[in-house]
């Protein structure tokens, strides 16, 4: 018995820790949490009722149409607990992406999230770059998936005709989105270590500087 204990204690232990390390967001404790919109709370709010909850507070609408195009040709419409409440503490969100002709998604990392990519309709060119600098990308066309491990660089490209539109899976309701330029130029970083770091001259500096501040 002793025996069995000593080879089953470590074996349940490293269960535990790897479930807990490969778990995204928490498990729920119940069926759902809807947001009480009228709590007075500004973070973690309660839960509705459930006799106050609808089918409404499951269903949404706003991925129909594309979102606001920005001028370099990218729209987004992200579906999270903050605009669809149905999703509060499920562990989930998504987006729905849409690309000009020619436009991109530029480099980024969820820290939070792996991503599934889905595409509706185009052509677009997606991959990602894994922590020794080994790039996975490849066109992917309509009805294709692609999956970007979390924290990994990873992009994307219309290289079709026309308008592509996507959308973006996570396994979080809250994957989070750091864009690797406007991390590294529009932070504040002391600009000697940038210089040093890419080979950039002051001017060069300043002319990326000013792109990606906020």
């Amino acid at each position: 018995m002793k025996m069995c204990l000593k080879i089953l204690i470590p074996i349940f232990a490293f269960h535990l820790i790897l479930t807990i390390v490969v778990a995204s967001d928490p498990d729920p404790l119940q069926d759902f949490c809807i947001p009480n919109p009228k709590s007075t709370k500004k973070d973690d709010l309660p839960c509705k009722n459930s006799t106050a909850v609808t089918a409404d507070d499951f269903v949404f609408s706003g991925g129909k149409s594309a979102g606001p195009f920005s001028e370099s040709g990218f729209a987004t419409v992200a579906a999270n607990p903050s605009l669809f409440p149905g999703l509060n503490t499920l562990g989930m969100s998504f987006v729905r992406a849409d690309f000009k002709e020619g436009a991109i998604n530029p480099p980024h990392v969820h820290p939070r999230a792996a991503e599934m990519v889905y595409v509706v309709q185009g052509r677009v060119y997606a991959g990602f770059v894994d922590s020794a600098n080994r790039m996975y990308a490849k066109v992917i066309g309509e009805g294709e998936v692609m999956v970007i491990p979390r924290g990994l660089v990873h992009f994307q490209m219309n290289v079709g005709k026309g308008t592509a539109t996507v959308f973006g899976c996570f396994n979080s309701q809250n994957p989070g989105t750091q864009r690797m330029a406007s991390a590294i130029f529009g932070s504040g970083i002391k600009e000697e270590l940038l210089e040093k770091a890419f080979g950039l001259s002051s001017k060069e500096l300043r002319r990326m500087r000013r792109r990606f501040e906020s």
